[in-house]
């Protein structure tokens, strides 16, 4: 039987004494879409943060594509994130603000970061100040930075938040379109449309418990 690309297997995190995760447990392939639905404070975005090595579990393995998360304590390779609200530098433009970060990896340069912008929609505002964008833009420039170094994993948390009508199917199209290519998906959000519509299998979480949804 062949590896997971994605491996969760019995997460449990506590953070100041106080349980988050509870025996997590999935596992995702590569060109595969995983929704979570749970509402704020269940626990769906402690599990992105373990995933993406920003908290260490307790107990349990993460693996992504054969590396182990949880003992290297350092970012999956080849990963895209966007995890709760983006933050970003308001004074430099939205170009300026994606070749910072993409400087700290270097692995892609001024056409991966315009062609990531165009694909969600801010091509006219690459020149444009953060400061001045509203709060869909800003949504918006945050799903770019996921996905401008083309991740083998991509997360995403609530990513609709703050999109209007264009701005969600715009992520709908990303999202198979990255699904297409072979990209294993992690998509957490409280709207069950948002999550049904996008993803290949579902699960519900609740107070730090992960299982399949209920049909």
């Amino acid at each position: 039987m062949s590896t997971p690309f994605l491996s969760v297997d019995r997460v449990s995190l506590t953070v100041n004494g106080e349980p988050i995760l509870h025996d997590v447990s999935f596992s995702a392939e590569r060109g595969q879409v995983i929704g979570i639905i749970g509402r704020n404070g269940s626990g769906k975005s402690m599990l992105f943060k373990s995933i993406v090595g920003l908290f260490v579990p307790q107990s349990g393995e993460i693996s992504v594509d054969g590396f182990e998360v949880v003992s290297s304590r350092r970012f999956p390779p080849h990963l895209g994130a966007l995890i709760e609200k983006p933050g970003f530098i308001g004074s430099m433009s939205a170009y300026d603000n994606l070749a910072l970060l993409a400087s700290i990896q270097r692995k892609i340069g001024k056409a991966e970061i315009l062609r990531s912008l165009d694909a969600v929609g801010l091509e006219d505002a690459a020149r444009t100040r953060v400061r001045k964008f509203s709060l869909g833009m800003k949504q918006r420039l945050g799903i770019a930075q996921a996905v401008m170094e083309n991740p083998s994993l991509l997360v995403l948390d609530e990513p609709t938040s703050g999109l209007d009508a264009d701005g969600v199917q715009m992520l709908r199209d990303l999202v198979f379109e990255l699904r297409e290519r072979g990209t294993a998906i992690l998509i957490a959000s409280h709207l069950r449309e948002d999550i049904e519509l996008l993803s290949d299998r579902v699960f519900c979480m609740d107070r730090g418990r992960l299982e399949p949804c209920a049909t």
